[in-house]
């Protein structure tokens, strides 16, 4: 199953599990091409030499942060040799931007990061992060929520259905949200064309798709003021061990040792909310 985004512990995990930064501009990825003068079988031999290096020093000090390096040479390589054709969209059909909209031809914009995300899938990339930033509205509400939205409603409705058509969205979980939710009411000025809503945290929305979720439902409700669950709340700990369960994990029973304890990836909380399973 892969998961295309998921708020796990990952910070008390080896450095090996670290992601990579795609850039809107420049190399797709940092350090991506050969330095001037340096061509790839050249680049390739000094890898191997250095990889041979490397293992001698993990032979003598058996420090796991030497495998992780040779690892991320390693990775490095394949991602001269791979990313510049994930990258390149000119075999993108013009129906599947029509599908995206227009944005995704944009390198950088939302719409295009969906479109890389569905590229990555495709090829077997088991973990995607995509980030849509500038939601703390304050104030502006009503023209920056319009813009916002914009953005993302159209993209993340065709990663889903391009990810259906393409028989992947049944083996993909999709999670959609952020860190907590906003008031229902208003904030700062309040006038037809500025207010805006304060950071809430006892109750917020995010939403699930594919990977054995189930479809077209809601669970769980507030109060007539958004401000209190009311009904079926869920806590962080039972969407991560949600997530866990549509990954094929047992979030009881994976443990991992972190500073002299045994930790679970939902802690000592979480249930898995069975209501949402398909």
């Amino acid at each position: 199953m892969d998961c295309l985004k998921v708020t796990l512990h990952i910070g008390k995990l080896p450095s090996s599990h670290q992601g990579v930064n795609f850039r809107k501009s420049g190399d797709p990825v940092l350090y991506l091409s050969n330095p001037p003068g340096l061509d790839a079988a050249t680049r390739k031999s000094m890898l191997k030499g250095l990889a041979r290096l490397n293992r001698k020093q993990f032979e003598l000090y058996r420090d796991p942060e030497i495998e992780t390096r040779i690892a991320q040479y390693e990775m490095a390589y394949h991602m001269q040799t791979s990313v510049p054709q994930l990258t390149d969209l000119s075999d993108e059909t013009p129906q599947t931007f029509d599908l995206y909209g227009e944005q995704a031809r944009t390198r950088g914009t939302f719409a295009a990061n969906c479109l890389m995300a569905r590229r990555l899938a495709e090829r077997g990339v088991r973990f995607i992060q995509l980030y849509h930033r500038g939601w703390d509205q304050h104030y502006n509400l009503p023209s920056d929520i319009r813009l916002q939205c914009h953005d993302v409603d159209r993209a993340c409705a065709a990663l889903i259905s391009d990810l259906k058509r393409r028989g992947l969205l049944e083996e993909t979980l999709i999670v959609w949200g952020g860190e907590f939710g906003r008031t229902a009411y208003s904030q700062g000025k309040l006038s037809d064309t500025d207010y805006g809503r304060d950071h809430h945290g006892r109750c917020f929305t995010m939403w699930l798709a594919g990977g054995g979720i189930k479809p077209g439902i809601s669970f769980g409700e507030t109060d007539d003021y958004s401000y209190n669950i009311v009904k079926d709340p869920v806590h962080v700990h039972d969407l991560n061990a949600t997530i866990l369960h549509c990954l094929g994990i047992d979030h009881e029973r994976l443990t991992f040792k972190f500073q002299g304890r045994q930790y679970r990836l939902t802690d000592v909380h979480g249930q898995t909310v069975k209501n949402i399973l398909a």
